[in-house]
């Protein structure tokens, strides 16, 4: 696999940094690392681009990444899970959907069988025999954590993680391992990941919570898997001020950013 990158879309949690009805130090910062939308990521290899999740913020984000020609192209869509602010977006996907490669199928989504139901009963219009013209068509492909696919021709490994009382996915792609949402993460998921280059995994916040892991737990994590480099998503406001955390971190430990930038490279 050649080198690929990645562009943090959005890395906070599901109610976005700042916060509304807070006036909180993170949430009144001026520090543009402290304003975060809903997490999601690009990853770019060997010519493909392929997203994972598509929540409510991505047409913002795409539009700020700079995709206003007709020649970019999305390649895929991986779903960790059927929260809110991890697809509520994909109907914005529609612009991609009449690529032509896709016009006759629909857009690939690769998804775990339970994501791919709640998909179809949000929405209905995107899977009748005869759609209204224009509306997005999706062609969804379930997967399963522990076996292997390829997403336009990208080999990419589902991997079990626990967020309360879902099931939900994260996804190895060569030298990445990306992880949101987590509450627990079993023994064989830590052991799939473990030798990455490039981990990204949530942390919410210091204090504990109910489906997501704390800072401590993530860096916990972070030295079981042992990456080159780890970043951190899926912030919440609670989780403090860019400036203030950032230092406290490990050398090889950062608090991504929006539409930060980052290369993995081969060797996986």
């Amino acid at each position: 696999m050649t080198d690929m990158e990645l562009t943090f879309l959005g890395t906070g949690t599901s109610t976005g940094v700042p916060q509304l009805r807070c006036g909180c130090p993170t949430c009144t910062s001026s520090d543009p690392r402290d304003r975060r939308s809903r997490a999601s990521a690009l990853v770019e290899v060997a010519g493909k681009r392929i997203l994972i999740d598509c929540g409510p913020d991505f047409h913002r984000q795409m539009l700020r990444h700079g995709t206003r020609s007709r020649e970019d192209r999305l390649d895929a869509l991986l779903v960790t899970h059927q929260h809110y602010d991890h697809v509520g977006g994909i109907d914005d996907l529609r612009p991609y959907c009449h690529q032509a490669d896709m016009e006759t199928d629909g857009f690939p989504v690769y998804c775990q069988r339970d994501v791919a139901r709640d998909l179809r009963e949000r929405m209905p219009y995107s899977f009748k025999a005869d759609p209204y013209p224009g509306v997005p068509r999706f062609d969804l492909r379930e997967i399963e954590a522990g076996k292997p696919f390829r997403a336009a021709g990208v080999d990419v490994l589902p991997v079990r993680i626990n967020h309360y009382m879902l099931d939900i996915l994260g996804f190895r792609i060569g030298g990445l391992g990306y992880v949101t949402d987590a509450k627990r993460m079993p023994d064989e998921t830590v052991e799939a990941l473990r030798g990455v280059d490039t981990l990204v995994i949530n942390a919410l916040r210091r204090k504990p919570h109910l489906s997501h892991i704390t800072l401590d737990e993530a860096l916990e994590l972070v030295g079981r898997i042992g990456p080159r480099v780890a970043y951190l998503t899926h912030i919440s406001h609670d989780m403090g001020r860019y400036a203030d955390v950032a230092p406290s971190l490990p050398g090889n430990v950062f608090l991504a950013v929006d539409d930060q930038k980052i290369e993995i490279p081969d060797g996986q």
